[in-house]
C-alpha cells in the first residue's frame, strides 16, 4: 500500500517557522495501531488522516503518543493539502472529527477555522505544576488544558520548565498554555504537554479555544491578533463568537512525498 504525504507548516507563511504538520490522505480508514505508527515515524506533534467519503471528509489527528480529540494547526494544514495541492473544489472545508463538525474557509488569504469555544474556569494551582515551572503565574484556570496568567511577555519569553517533574503530571489530552498581553500584539502564549516527545508546540491551534474567550472578556475585544512564542513561532488571527471562535491563519507546503507499508 503506497500512501501521499504532505509535511505543511501552518500559522505562517515562512518556511522553518510556524507548527509543522503532516497530512496523510486515505482511501480507506486504517487501524488505530497503524495510524499511530505512521505518526511516530513521522515525528511530528501531529499527523491529520483524511478520508473522503460519500462527499463528507473524515478527519482524525495523532501525536506521535495518542490521537488527540481537537488540533487546530493539523487542521489548518489538511485545508491547505486540499485547497493548493489536490485541488478541491471550492473554499469551504466540512471536517467530520471527534469534536464534531469542524468548518474551514480559505478567504482573503488566510485558513478561518470555526471552532468551539472552551472558557477556562479560575482554579488553584497544582503543586507539581507550581514545582515543574520556574516562574509562578499570577492566576490560573483550566478548560481541557491549563492557562497560567502573567504579567508580561518577559515572563512568557522567560518559562522553563523542569521536565522530570512536570512529565509526571497526567493531563490526558491536555496540556498547559502560559500566556499574558502582547508587547506587540494582544496576547501571547506557549503550550507545554507532559510525557510528550515534543515538550513545547510551536504553535497550537486548539490552545485559542481557550486563549480567544479568555482575552475577549479579558481586554474587552472580540477580534484579537495573537503570537506564540516558540522558538519557530507563528501568528493567529483571533475572532470571539461566543460558543464558537475563529481561529485564522496561512500555511505554507514544505514537502510531498509518499511512503509504502508491506
Amino acid at each position: 500500500m503506497e500512501l501521499s504525504l504532505y509535511q505543511i507548516d501552518a500559522f505562517t507563511d515562512d518556511l522553518f517557522s510556524g507548527n509543522p504538520a503532516c497530512v496523510v490522505p486515505l482511501t480507506k480508514m486504517l487501524p488505530d495501531t497503524l495510524l499511530l505508527k505512521i505518526a511516530q515515524e513521522n515525528a511530528v506533534a501531529e499527523t491529520a488522516f483524511f478520508l473522503i467519503k460519500d462527499q463528507k471528509i473524515f478527519l482524525r489527528w495523532f501525536t506521535p503518543e495518542v490521537e488527540m480529540d481537537l488540533c487546530g494547526h493539523a487542521t489548518l494544514a489538511t485545508a491547505h493539502c486540499l485547497k493548493t495541492i489536490l485541488k478541491y473544489s471550492g473554499n469551504i472545508f466540512q471536517f467530520e472529527t471527534l469534536s464534531g463538525i469542524l468548518v474551514v474557509e480559505f478567504k482573503d488569504g488566510l485558513y478561518h477555522l470555526n471552532f468551539p469555544s472552551r472558557m477556562p474556569k479560575k482554579i488553584k494551582l497544582p503543586s507539581l505544576l507550581q514545582q515543574s515551572i520556574n516562574i509562578s503565574p499570577v492566576y490560573v484556570f483550566k478548560a481541557r488544558d491549563y492557562v497560567l496568567i502573567y504579567d508580561s511577555e518577559y515572563d512568557i519569553k522567560n518559562i522553563t520548565i523542569n521536565r522530570v517533574l512536570f512529565d509526571q503530571l497526567s493531563l490526558g489530552a491536555g496540556g498547559v498554555i502560559v500566556t499574558s498581553e502582547g508587547d506587540s500584539c494582544d496576547f501571547v502564549s506557549r503550550f507545554f504537554t507532559p510525557k510528550a516527545s515534543i515538550l513545547e508546540d510551536p504553535v497550537t491551534g486548539s490552545a485559542h479555544c481557550s486563549l480567544i474567550p479568555f482575552w475577549a472578556d479579558r481586554l474587552k475585544k472580540q477580534k484579537m491578533l495573537a503570537k506564540q512564542l516558540s522558538s519557530r513561532g507563528g501568528t493567529l488571527y483571533c475572532q470571539n463568537l461566543g460558543e464558537r471562535v475563529l481561529i485564522s491563519g496561512k500555511a505554507i507546503t514544505y514537502s510531498k512525498g509518499s511512503f509504502v507499508i508491506k
